[in-house]
């Protein structure tokens, strides 16, 4: 039997997923017409719960859309006609280049006052975010993508997923957004759906008392928060896939499939930029590319994946600070200084003032459309075009490198995006400069007279896959997400190598991305899937010891010895031994249901010296007897003392478990836990620092 897992605690997968065969037998033998109809509703489910958590993910996607363009726009100005419209709305029908009357920017009157209003409205917006998660969830700060990938390998954060972070991370999500911090909306909102994939499935019992079948669906939600996020369903199942899920079965594949197809649509069907685009930074590409730009884009992956290393280092070496430091007691404090900070400065720059998606949008696009942002399009004055997009892209990796881990809803997704687009996007300027300047020169001899040869959109484009590569180290998944943003097949081979030489670049300093990087610093219970280890130990040498256990003899036990052991020590569970003599072992047996056995003999009013125990007495004038048998694992997982390290890591990822045994001739030699694998593995990565902390 299994109890509700306590907080800050590990599922055990193994007796999960036992569970729901032996539930799904009791429904297979029931006879006639109902055993049939329950075989369908059981069915029906799953797939109904990821169609609902899909539908409500759309929909909560494109209110936030449509709530943060508004907020956004009036940082810059009002409609004169309706105040509630944003400047996309308020000016409909208009073109690019028509000149919008009815909106009404706050610039009008002079600089200062447009300046003053839009730190005024930002700081507004960032102090009211930051108070609501100091204030009423915690959880809701942060991208959220490091401890949802944590949760979905197996780990308990009790809350982390409820409908306090749900409404809060949300509502915060708008106003942080609005705010024009440097900042994205994609991570959060895949913990956002996920909040939704952890409601919606406990109306039914097959989620609500089974961890493991709840991360299935939570596997799903986080595809469907990329889906919105970007716009790419296939995207999303891929990443969760690949970044997200701990197990991914075929059932889990499809689920997510559906869902992420449900949220897609969903979005689709609310238009919130009555453009039909699923996202506003949708581009589409009629030009295809050249031979010679490859050179360029692997440019652009290099530069991606320094800058990746770079962001890495610099980001969890802040955070590390702001956990020892008064920073952590002051958290609104340092977002109205950031905020303040990346006001005052990004006002300066159109580049670095407008919100991040209508940034993207207007760097993707080719100039072919007869927009021309900003003189992005001019043939003359490419040197101040040029310097202004880099310097804006300095501006933004700087306060990139400050914003996220602030105590708000923070992604890094869109901030990379940007940086790499901003610097993509002069490097193609630069390049389309020198083509035109020197048509005869022999690397541009594959161009035609009188034909655009170079689009710098998608210099563009490349660099923000790049950067973003260097920072998240995502592949497969990224190259499908900016597929389907872009649509263009011409470039999948482009992108593809540029992504793979922004990993190749970043892995020479440290194969951890950004949300693997917080994983580690949080010192989350988490090991990757993707990593294969080889060491030379064995599991003597990371084993707790015998005698620096605590265990529970079969026999000998009372309510009150038991009850007093668990006052007295604070592990999550203890081996349970024949006897102290011969150490044999007997099974193991987790804290809560100790608690909760224990817990159940004080309803019934024994007495504390009740015997309690795994062996039934046999005596016939024994009043009562506590058997912890039904609470206990009696086949827990065991290996020999001598047994690789590199195979009990395997153990460890591939069944699940919580926790391995070490036995000789069935006798207890020690317990291996997963934090002690993690330990071990941090001692062989980084031996200064644990010679530094022992």
């Amino acid at each position: 039997m299994r109890v509700a897992y306590d907080d800050f605690t590990t599922i055990d997968w193994i007796h999960d997923y036992a569970d729901e065969r032996q539930r799904i037998r009791r429904i297979q033998r029931m006879p006639g017409v109902a055993g049939q109809i329950a075989i369908i509703f059981d069915w029906a489910q799953s797939w109904a719960v990821v169609l609902a958590v899909g539908i409500a993910a759309g929909i909560v996607a494109g209110g936030s859309d449509i709530a943060s363009q508004w907020l956004g726009d009036i940082k810059e100005g009002y409609c004169s006609t309706a105040f509630y419209l944003s400047r996309n709305f308020c000016c409909w029908g208009l073109d690019d280049m028509e000149e919008c009357t009815d909106w009404i920017p706050w610039n009008r009157a002079s600089f200062i006052v447009g300046y003053f209003f839009y730190i005024l409205f930002a700081l507004m917006f960032a102090t009211t975010a930051a108070y609501l998660v100091k204030t009423f969830a915690p959880y809701a700060e942060g991208s959220g993508i490091p401890e949802v990938k944590t949760i979905l390998g197996g780990f308990v954060i009790r809350h982390y997923l409820g409908l306090e972070t749900l409404v809060i991370k949300t509502v915060t999500l708008v106003l942080s957004t609005s705010a024009g911090l440097s900042l994205g909306k994609e991570g959060p909102l895949v913990h956002i759906s996920c909040c939704i994939g952890n409601i919606i499935p406990r109306v039914f019992q097959k989620f609500k008392r089974n961890e493991a079948k709840m991360r299935e669906i939570l596997s799903a939600a986080s595809s469907a928060g990329i889906s919105v996020a970007f716009g790419a369903p296939i995207g999303g199942v891929v990443f969760a896939m690949e970044e997200m899920s701990y197990y991914f079965s075929s059932d889990t594949m499809w689920h997510s499939f559906f869902c992420a197809m449900a949220a897609a649509v969903a979005l689709k069907l609310m238009d919130p930029f009555r453009t039909e685009k699923l996202v506003v930074f949708q581009v589409s590409y009629d030009r295809g590319w050249h031979g010679f730009e490859m050179f360029f884009y692997m440019l652009l992956g290099i530069l991606g994946g320094l800058w990746g290393a770079f962001f890495i280092k610099m980001n969890l070496r802040l955070a590390a600070f702001r956990k020892t430091s008064w920073l952590r007691v002051y958290p609104v404090y340092e977002v109205i200084v950031v905020c303040l900070l990346t006001a005052i400065v990004g006002y300066l720059n159109i580049f670095t003032r407008v919100q991040s998606p209508e940034l993207l949008a207007n760097l993707f696009r080719e100039c072919d459309s007869g927009a021309n942002y900003h003189g992005l399009c001019d043939n003359g004055g490419v040197g101040l075009r040029v310097f202004a997009l880099l310097s804006a892209s300095g501006v933004k990796g700087l306060l990139t490198i400050l914003t996220f881990g602030l105590a708000i809803p923070a992604g890094i997704f869109m901030p990379s995006m940007v940086i790499g687009a901003l610097f993509g996007r002069a490097l193609g300027m630069m390049v389309q400069a020198w083509q035109v300047n020197h048509p005869g020169f022999w690397l541009f001899s594959s161009c035609l007279p009188d034909v655009p040869c170079v689009t710098p959109g998608s210099y563009a484009m490349v660099g923000a896959a790049a950067f973003m590569g260097g920072v998240t180290r995502m592949t497969v998944s990224l190259v499908i997400i900016m597929f389907e943003l872009t649509g263009a097949l011409t470039y999948v081979l482009p992108i593809m190598i540029v992504v793979m030489t922004s990993k190749w670049v970043g892995d020479a300093f440290g194969k951890e991305g950004i949300f693997d990087g917080i994983i580690l610093l949080c010192g989350y219970p988490f090991l990757d899937d993707k990593e294969e280890y080889r060491l030379n130990t064995t599991a003597s040498q990371v084993m707790t010891p015998v005698e620096d256990l605590v265990v529970v003899t079969a026999t000998g036990n009372t309510l009150d010895s038991l009850d007093s052991l668990l006052r007295e020590t604070h592990y999550k569970g203890y081996p349970v031994v024949n006897s102290l003599r011969d150490m044999m072992l007997v099974g193991y047996i987790s804290r809560t249901e100790l608690r909760y056995a224990i817990d159940e003999a004080r309803k019934r009013n024994l007495p504390g010296n009740t015997p309690a125990g795994n062996v039934v007495p046999i005596l016939e004038n024994t009043p009562a007897f506590i058997e912890f048998r039904l609470w206990m694992d009696q086949t827990p997982i065991t290996v020999s003392h001598r047994f690789p390290m590199d195979q009990v890591i395997v153990i460890f990822r591939r069944l699940g478990v919580r926790y391995v045994l070490c036995t000789q001739h069935g006798q207890l030699l020690g317990l291996i836990t997963k934090k002690d694998v993690l330990k071990h593995l941090a001692s062989i990565e980084h031996p200064d620092e644990q010679e530094a902390t022992s």
